[in-house]
């Protein structure tokens, strides 16, 4: 019998160190349903999640706890493992109990789902949150409730707007500070109250016995200034994050929890929005039983009225341009995460995944989030604050980004683009010609090396032989850290500025140049490969029309236009067609045969 190796740490869960641990991280990813060479288009490809989570190249992310994957790494069931599937089957059983009133169809219901817990327990592989999003499938397929418990949510959220507008709630909010409230400068005192007007609506937004219906012996506001006061010297941790004086102005990713505690949340966000942060507020895109989802933003006057200020973005795959022109008209964005299950990187969408990209920092409330984001060993891309609630205190905790990671922010790409649109009105005033060069860079998975050679030599062989141009070849202007959303983003801008006389689109002949520049033949890969097969060129084929319309005098060469568009949208971070890596892992056999559980 093969041997599975010991795991002392889940920083060590790499692919291609042992076959057998393959096997199992394989056999793991297809049964909890994340595999995304079985499912690309459900899943996060490794760019995505590259996104949020700094990940060397083979190393496997589990979208759960250490504590999590130990127990399911184990080749027993623990005893542990065995009450988290059970607390998951008794939640789920009483939700059908509660919901499905026809005799019939809850039985069947429940009789369905045993076998399907049956099956979780004997193999343990199923991470407890993805069996309890498995059955609440089944559930929801069985019957024509869409969201069992929305009645509750609105009653959780109506309560809860009732005590923020309440006068106990007003005079505990504005009550004034201490006296000897510290002021070194108008500006940290200002920063003072802003920090106290946040620990307060923190501390209510965790008082879940403001939304609940039962008899409570202390008043509400007394339980709320408990909580309050158990959060202590909290600015220490918050200052260095989200003072405007020591940041600037930040955009700031929001991750909430339950109803009820959400109307207190929009009120942090406001609180945001007058230190000048913009806020983007990601709710769950489907039922995910007291948490607050997209579709109740209709049908919940109370949350109506508060998302009013709101601009909301239901599109699941946004572009990086539009994300970015969308925050910056609006301080405050609601997206959906692309999922109805407690938080999992894995099905999160392309628009969360930009979000969580183009944020400062993050801020994630709950005990669930909590468990996702800091109880593991994984290092994430942007700094993340929590703040849950635990017995009857408010916990804080602060996870630095990786001290790998460099963001590169809508600044900073507008600078490096501004500085090559420079050089380009330099040369066109000297009367030089300027010459943009598009060619394959990524869009045949295995052979960006090969590609950027290909535009090396064959822009050097271009600039030996025209006279008095400036060639510009993006295959020189890449920076460490920047992915295909950021190299887009900046190339727009310098493709729309006007200064274009030139624009070469490669051809099959020049690619044959280039190997024929580089001493070697042709291979089968590149044979009849030219700018029409990569999706990178294919979207600037378009601005080149589009900046033609404008500028007539601008010249295209290359193949037929017409040619250009049959591509597929970008992979998100990549640099080729989002469909070109799946069929390329198929045809290596780099997946398994089997497809994902039908139950996704």
């Amino acid at each position: 019998m093969p041997s599975f190796p010991n795991i002392d740490s889940i920083e060590h869960l790499y692919f291609g160190k042992n076959p057998y641990l393959d096997a199992w991280i394989l056999y793991f990813m297809t049964e909890n349903g994340i595999d995304y060479s079985s499912s690309p288009e459900k899943n996060a490809s490794p760019e995505q999640l590259r996104f949020m989570v700094d990940l060397d190249e083979d190393r496997f992310f589990a979208p759960c706890s250490d504590w999590m994957l130990f127990n399911l790494l184990n080749i027993d069931r623990s005893d542990a493992l065995l009450s988290e599937y059970k607390l998951q089957w008794k939640k789920y059983v009483f939700l059908v109990r509660s919901y499905i009133k026809d005799s019939y169809t809850r039985k069947k219901i429940i009789a369905l789902s045993r076998h399907k817990f049956h099956q979780v327990l004997e193999t343990s592989f199923l991470i407890p949150s993805r069996l309890i999003k498995q059955l609440i499938t089944i559930f929801l397929s069985q019957c024509a409730i869409e969201d069992p418990l929305f009645a509750q949510k609105c009653e959780m959220n109506r309560r809860a707007y009732d005590f923020l507008h309440g006068h106990e709630f007003g005079a505990f909010i504005n009550a004034c500070p201490r006296r000897d409230l510290p002021c070194e400068s108008i500006s940290s005192l200002r920063w003072s109250l802003n920090l106290l007007e946040l620990k307060r609506l923190m501390s209510a937004s965790l008082c879940n016995e403001i939304w609940q219906d039962q008899t409570l012996d202390t008043p509400l506001i007394i339980l709320c200034d408990r909580l309050f006061a158990s959060l202590g010297e909290v600015g220490d941790q918050l200052r260095p994050l989200l003072d405007p004086d020591l940041r600037g102005r930040l955009n700031i990713l929001f991750l909430p929890d339950r109803a009820g505690g959400l109307v207190f949340d929009i009120e942090i966000v406001k609180v945001l929005n007058m230190l000048g942060h913009r806020v983007i507020l990601a709710l769950k895109s489907g039922f995910y039983f007291d948490t607050t989802s997209l579709w109740d933003l209709g049908s919940d006057p109370i949350l109506s009225e508060i998302f009013k200020s709101s601009y909301l973005v239901d599109k699941k795959d946004i572009s990086k341009k539009d994300l970015l022109n969308i925050i910056n008209t609006h301080g405050f964005v609601t997206i959906g995460d692309g999922t109805r299950e407690r938080l999992n990187l894995y099905r999160t969408s392309l628009t969360f995944a930009r979000a969580w990209k183009e944020c400062d920092v993050v801020i994630a409330k709950g005990e669930r989030n909590h468990r996702r984001l800091f109880l593991n060993s994984y290092q994430f891309t942007r700094d993340i604050f929590f703040f849950y609630r635990a017995g009857d205190r408010v916990e804080v905790v602060v996870k630095p980004k990786s001290a790998r990671v460099r963001k590169y922010s809508e600044k900073d790409i507008m600078l490096m683009a501004d500085s090559i649109i420079a050089t380009m009105r330099k040369k066109r005033l000297s009367g030089e010609m300027v010459v943009f060069y598009s060619g394959i860079i990524g869009s045949i998975p295995g052979q960006t090396k090969m590609a950027i050679k290909l535009l090396n030599v064959f822009v050097e062989y271009l600039r030996k032989k025209l006279e008095g141009a400036l060639i510009i070849n993006p295959a020189e202007h890449f920076a460490p850290g920047m992915d295909g959303d950021d190299l887009m983003y900046m190339w727009e801008r310098v493709q729309r500025s006007g200064y274009i006389d030139v624009w070469r689109f490669q051809t099959v002949s020049d690619i044959e140049k280039s190997f024929e520049l580089l001493g070697e033949k042709v291979p089968s890969v590149w044979t009849g490969k030219d700018a029409t097969y990569s999706t990178g060129c294919t979207k600037e084929m378009g601005i080149a029309l589009s900046v033609q319309k404008e500028h007539p005098e601008m010249q295209i060469i290359g193949p037929d236009p017409v040619n250009f568009f049959r591509r597929k949208e970008y992979g998100v971070g990549k640099y080729f067609d989002a469909g070109l890596h799946a069929d390329f892992s198929r045809g290596l056999g780099h997946s398994p045969a089997w497809s994902e559980d039908a139950l996704e």
